[in-house]
C-alpha cells in the first residue's frame, strides 16, 4: 500500500519543515509515502469562502486516481486513539488498497465535491491546529501507528 498526504499551501516555518521531513524519512522504512503540497489558491483574498473551496476542492480532485481511497483530515471527523488508528491502517492493507490518500484542506475546509468523493473523515483533535502544525502531527501519527503495529518502543502506553 502507498500512503499520500495532500496539502494546501507550502509550509514556510522550516523548523516544522526539518520536523515534518524527519519524521518523513522514518516513516519511508514503513511504507511508501509521499507528501504532495498544493499551491494556495491565487487571489484567495479576493474570493469567497466557497468560491475558494470549490478551487481548491478542483485542485485536490485532480491529485486524486479512481483507484485511490480518500480520506479528509476534518474537524467533524472520526477520533482514534494512536493504537485504534494503527488498526485502521492494518485494515486498509489487509483490505488491498492499493493507495489511501489524506487529504488536509484550505482554512475553510473543504468543497461539497471532495466530501461526496471521500470515503471517510478523521479528526486528530477536537483543537484547532495551524494546517501547517496538522501535517507534522499526522505524519508523525503515521510513523507512530506503523511502530505499534511492528510492536516497536516508540509508543508507550
Amino acid at each position: 500500500m502507498n500512503i499520500r498526504l495532500l496539502a494546501i499551501g507550502k509550509t514556510d516555518n522550516s523548523h516544522l519543515q526539518s520536523l515534518i521531513e524527519e519524521y518523513m524519512k522514518r516513516l519511508s522504512f514503513y511504507i511508501r509515502f509521499e507528501l504532495e503540497v498544493i499551491p494556495d489558491v491565487k487571489n484567495a483574498r479576493n474570493l469567497s469562502e466557497a468560491l475558494q473551496k470549490e478551487k481548491e476542492g478542483e485542485q485536490i480532485l485532480s491529485k486524486i486516481q479512481p483507484t485511490d481511497q480518500l480520506i479528509l483530515l476534518d474537524e467533524n471527523g472520526k477520533s482514534f486513539s494512536s493504537v485504534a488508528f494503527s488498526g485502521e491502517l492494518q485494515k486498509k492493507m489487509n483490505s488491498g488498497v492499493k493507495t489511501l490518500v489524506f487529504v488536509i484542506g484550505g482554512p475553510y475546509g473543504f468543497s461539497d465535491a471532495v466530501y461526496a468523493k471521500a470515503s471517510g473523515k478523521i479528526s486528530l483533535s477536537q483543537m484547532t491546529f495551524s494546517h501547517q502544525m496538522v501535517r507534522l502531527f499526522f505524519i508523525e501519527q503515521l510513523y507512530r501507528g506503523f511502530t505499534i503495529l511492528r510492536n516497536e518502543p516508540y509508543h508507550h502506553q
